[in-house]
C-alpha cells in the first residue's frame, strides 16, 4: 500500500491550471519536508517545489516561480501543488515525496529541491499539456 498518493493530474490546455494533491495520511513515520518533482521520459527528475511541514516554508526553482505554488494542511497530511499558466513544457509525471530525516531547531523550517533529500515517493500523476 502506497504511503503517499498523488491525485489531480489530467489534461489541461496551455494557459490552464491544475492543483495536484499529495495524501500523506498513510505515512507512519514522522516527516519534515514535502517535495514536488516532475520527470519526463529519459530525463532527470526535477524538483518544482517544496514545503517544510513545520512553518510552511517553501522554495521553488526560478523556472516555475510565479506559476507554481506549494501549500498544505499539516493536520490532515494533505499537500498541494497549484500550477497556473501551464505550458507544453510542463507536461510530465509529477511526484510528491517526503523527507523523514530527523531534524530540530531551525532545520525544522527548511526544505530542499534535490531528489536525494527525499526518502519516500508516491507513484506519480500524469499532467498532459498539449502543444
Amino acid at each position: 500500500q502506497r504511503q503517499l498518493v498523488e491525485s489531480g493530474g489530467g489534461l489541461v490546455h496551455p494557459g490552464g491550471a491544475l492543483r495536484l494533491s499529495c495524501d500523506a495520511s498513510r505515512f507512519t513515520l514522522n516527516y519534515y519536508a514535502i517535495g514536488w518533482f516532475r520527470q519526463a521520459p529519459g530525463k532527470e527528475r526535477e524538483g518544482v517545489g517544496c514545503i517544510s511541514r513545520w512553518g510552511g516554508v517553501t522554495d521553488a526553482p526560478e523556472s516555475v516561480k510565479g506559476r507554481f505554488t506549494i501549500s498544505g494542511d499539516n493536520a490532515r497530511n494533505l499537500w498541494y501543488l497549484q500550477m497556473n499558466s501551464l505550458e507544453a513544457g510542463d507536461q510530465d509525471v509529477y511526484y510528491c515525496a517526503v523527507d523523514s530525516t530527523p531534524r530540530s531547531g531551525s532545520y525544522l523550517y527548511t526544505c530542499g529541491l534535490g531528489r536525494v533529500e527525499y526518502d519516500t515517493w508516491g507513484a506519480g500523476t500524469q499532467v498532459t499539456v498539449p502543444s
